[in-house]
């Protein structure tokens, strides 16, 4: 049986992607209708900024059955003014029904002057999402030693969510796991030399949420293209294909898992 025929039963969960950046387009419906094709029947959507939760917000209102919100301030977003920004975010939350505060976290791969700047808001928006008993989506590049040392401060047993695009090493998994965190797993697995693919060999799928990131690091055979949810069929059977188990069961259990990390 090939990928497209197993499609079929499936219903599969993108736990990040930004598929809203076609919002308001005929590519949105497309994009889409290919994702009902390959069984993706749940997308999360972590806006990234101001500007961008408009978008977000229209995808919802296009497919309600299918697309729910996260919001937050990606790290890459934490400006001198983040302060504003996130009092912004915050008065939105308030108004709007969002499963996640997301995408949240550190980058240290494009500006480490700004750590300190992204560091409280961090730590800001963790304590929104434990007020509101929600998840968090976490952001972390080249930052897993300060992402961490956040984490194990604010763990009060109020904590949860996803270390969303995983590519660490497996005393790294193991970590994030203990601090109360699934793993989300996207294209980097299908990569043959990024070694991703021997520490998901080592981790319990219990642990395991499947997700595109897209447009951004689209699987094999898609490589250096624009990504899409609709190839997170790809990514499924690669993680399926690791864990020895058929497509339909690595479906089954990670959406089970996306279910109890954004209770929906």
């Amino acid at each position: 049986m090939d990928i497209k025929q197993a499609a079929e039963n499936l219903v599969l969960t993108d736990t990040h992607t930004h598929i809203y950046y076609q919002a308001g387009t005929s590519e949105l419906n497309d994009q889409m209708e290919r994702c009902f094709a390959n069984g993706i029947q749940r997308l999360f959507l972590p806006n990234v900024d101001l500007d961008s939760i408009s978008l977000v917000n229209q995808t919802v209102e296009a497919f309600p059955e299918h697309c729910f919100p996260m919001l937050g301030l990606h790290p890459c977003s934490v400006k001198e003014d983040y302060q504003t920004v996130l009092n912004d975010i915050a008065s939105k939350i308030k108004n709007t029904q969002i499963y996640a505060i997301g995408e949240i976290g550190i980058d240290l791969y494009w500006d480490k002057s700004t750590l300190a700047i992204q560091q409280d808001a961090f730590n800001r928006q963790i304590e929104w999402a434990k007020d509101l008993n929600l998840p968090i989506s976490i952001h972390c590049r080249e930052a897993f030693d300060e992402v961490f040392e956040i984490l194990t401060q604010q763990q009060d047993g109020r904590l949860f969510g996803i270390f969303h695009c995983f590519t660490g090493t497996l005393a790294q998994a193991h970590r994030a796991i203990q601090l109360g965190f699934k793993l989300g797993i996207g294209g980097v697995v299908t990569f043959k030399k990024a070694g991703l693919d021997l520490v998901i060999k080592e981790i319990d799928v219990e642990h395991l949420v499947l997700e595109t990131d897209a447009p951004y690091l689209a699987p094999m055979p898609f490589r250096g293209k624009e990504n899409e949810s609709s190839y997170l069929i790809h990514i499924a059977q690669k993680v399926a294909d690791l864990k020895e188990m058929s497509l339909e069961q690595l479906a089954a259990i990670t959406t089970s898992n996306s279910k109890q990390i954004f209770n929906i």
